[in-house]
């Protein structure tokens, strides 16, 4: 019996053995990101590793500065059996957008782990276009690159399957910091990884690491991209607030306003340029957290939202410094002015306006939770509508009873005048 518990001990070990001396694995201590050892065939080790902030992944490496090469392992986990896990370098800035990744998946044809590279651009970021295998040949130098899974059901992949994706990189001279960008998705179309989940632990996947000193900034990229989210929603608000509303506001005021025989000259006007104004001023604030956003994340453009801001805010501000030479009622250069000041002011509501609605689109591309604020934006600008309508459809009355009054006003007063002339005339005979 000993002998035979012996032999079944003995065959165990071998077959555990060789089903673990092809794959690589990464030891990595819980008291110290320094003391780990990684073997691959048992012949390569990796001489650092840490764990990384979110997603239960981790990396391990070498680098090389005499030749400024990397040796780098990430290992990450499955959410679905035919979703992908990707992880990548950006070598501008601690985001999605500029990324260079490698994304394994299962073969669509052998169903076997497939990894291809893939370049990670604004526009597959707002899904506009599908994410299409790229190959990696700018300052970040790829020259090989494996995947492979590891532990429990060795060939097939489900729901928590471990892998480990391998890669050595040529780094530029001297740039030992390195930002890494991870995740995992539910499905693939054909070789196009979909959309990854969009919660606070799938958005915070991005670290900055220094693969010389072993220095991490994990933490301080989930804070930035925090930062930048709220930025974002301060920019999108204040230029909701100015642009979408106060801007069209004030035209109404202008509109109205001055034709209602209660309200004073004066006060109209005042009014209408001073919610212009504020308008004005509010928007350029915002105007300016987007420039800032713009110049913090250079990877990143949206071309005709930023056309249409910086029209918007010129043609504000043109407004705004129109007033300073606005002339007199009595100048013969007043009705050009005034039609100038029409024109531009109404160009510059439609593309406040039309470029809120792109700036929402954007937001709600990259952050599902804003169709509130979409709805609430839709309910305010539909009540201005509405309040338009109503005030043009009573001016147009008011214009119609005016009119009629006029004329009618116009044939009383050629009637009296024709009776008094048969009369002078009458009198006239008798004399």
């Amino acid at each position: 019996m000993q002998i035979l518990e012996r032999v079944a001990m003995l065959v165990f070990l071998i077959l555990a053995t060789s089903s673990i001396s092809n794959i690589q694995m990464v030891f990595c201590s819980s008291s110290s990101s320094s003391h780990c050892s990684t073997k691959q065939s048992g012949t390569k080790v990796l001489e650092k590793c840490m764990l990384l902030p979110s997603q239960d992944a981790s990396i391990a490496w070498t680098f090389n500065p005499h030749n400024a090469t990397l040796d780098i392992v990430f290992f990450g986990t499955f959410i679905s059996p035919s979703g992908w896990v990707g992880w990548g370098i950006n070598p501008i800035s601690p985001e999605m957008t500029g990324t260079r990744a490698l994304i394994a998946f299962p073969d669509p044809n052998s169903g076997q782990v497939v990894l291809l590279p893939y370049i990670l651009d604004p526009s597959v970021k707002l899904q506009k276009t599908p994410l299409l295998s790229k190959p990696i040949n700018d300052d970040l130098h790829q020259l090989s690159s494996s995947a492979a899974l590891y532990g429990g059901r060795m060939a097939t992949i489900h729901n928590g399957a471990a892998i480990h994706i391998s890669a050595t990189l040529k780094l530029l001279p001297n740039k030992t910091k390195i930002h890494i960008v991870w995740n995992r998705g539910l499905y693939v179309q054909g070789y196009s990884p979909t959309i990854h989940p969009t919660s606070v632990n799938d958005l915070s996947s991005v670290a900055t690491v220094d693969v010389l000193s072993d220095i991490t900034t994990a933490k301080t990229a989930a804070t930035d991209l925090h930062k930048k989210r709220t930025l974002k929603q301060v920019h999108g608000f204040l230029n909701a607030i100015s642009w979408g509303l106060l801007l069209p506001f004030g035209a109404v005021t202008a509109r109205y306003l001055r034709h209602l025989p209660t309200t004073n000259t004066a006060a109209w006007f005042y009014t209408h340029a001073g919610i212009q104004i504020s308008a004005t001023l509010i928007g350029t604030v915002g105007f300016s957290i987007g420039i800032w956003l713009g110049e913090m994340s250079p990877g990143r453009v949206f071309g005709l939202h930023r056309k249409l801001g910086i029209a918007a805010f010129c043609l504000a501000w043109l407004q705004t410094m129109a007033l300073l030479f606005r002339p007199k009622t009595t100048n013969k250069f007043r009705k050009y002015w005034k039609s100038y000041h029409h024109f531009v002011g109404y160009a510059c509501v439609i593309l406040g306006v039309v470029n809120v609605f792109q700036g929402l689109q954007i937001m709600g591309d990259q952050e599902r939770s804003l169709s509130s604020a979409k709805l609430v934006y839709c309910l305010c600008l539909s009540t201005l509508i509405g309040v338009c309508i109503a005030l043009e459809v009573n001016a147009w009355v008011l214009f119609c009873r005016k009119a009629k009054e006029d004329e009618l006003k116009r044939g009383g007063l050629v009637v009296g005048v024709s009776a008094s002339a048969a009369i002078s005339d009458h009198f006239k005979g008798n004399h």
